[in-house]
């Protein structure tokens, strides 16, 4: 009986700490400052989580279709993706490295992605992380699986395709 009142009491005390760190202000929630070691923890398993939990949808379509895969190269550049995550041959804007947490470099994260993942993260956004929601503003789930078949073809784009791609009229 003793130790569960223990157990109680330490559980309520933690939760008090924890109350007066965050509601008192004294958790640094500045751009500058890394989370630490368990909280990006946390975070990280926490989005990666929700991001298989509810990107279910499935593409209308082959998303290897060269012409999708061109119009979401137009699209990730007319809609500002490259701005915070480049793209071939197109460095990110100076702003970006501002974000915490920064954005992925999507060359480098897209072969460990799901299709449904990215359309899932491009539609609805990650709150807290600066990656708006598209499909709020209107953008069209067509546009949306573009990019994402786009994304998952980044990795072997050359700065030439992308180019010509991002800069094609219809």
């Amino acid at each position: 009986m003793r130790l569960l009142a223990l157990i109680g009491a330490l559980a309520i005390i933690g939760a008090v700490a924890a109350a007066v760190l965050v509601f008192g202000g004294f958790y640094d929630v500045a751009a500058t400052e890394q989370d630490s070691a368990p909280v990006a923890w946390v975070l990280v398993h926490a989005r990666q989580a929700s991001i298989g939990h509810h990107a279910t949808d499935t593409p209308p379509g082959s998303l290897d279709d060269p012409a999708t895969i061109r119009a979401g190269a137009k699209a990730f550049a007319t809609r500002g993706c490259v701005s915070c995550h480049g793209g071939p041959g197109a460095a990110w804007e100076k702003f970006s490295e501002g974000l915490n947490p920064g954005p992925p470099d999507l060359k480098e994260v897209a072969p460990d992605l799901q299709p449904r993942e990215i359309f899932w993260v491009v539609k609805n956004g990650i709150r807290m992380t600066g990656m708006p929601s598209f499909g709020a503003i209107g953008v069209p789930d067509q546009e949306i699986w573009s990019i994402a078949a786009f994304v998952k073809k980044l990795p072997t784009v050359s700065d030439a395709d992308y180019k010509a791609w991002s800069t094609a009229t219809p």
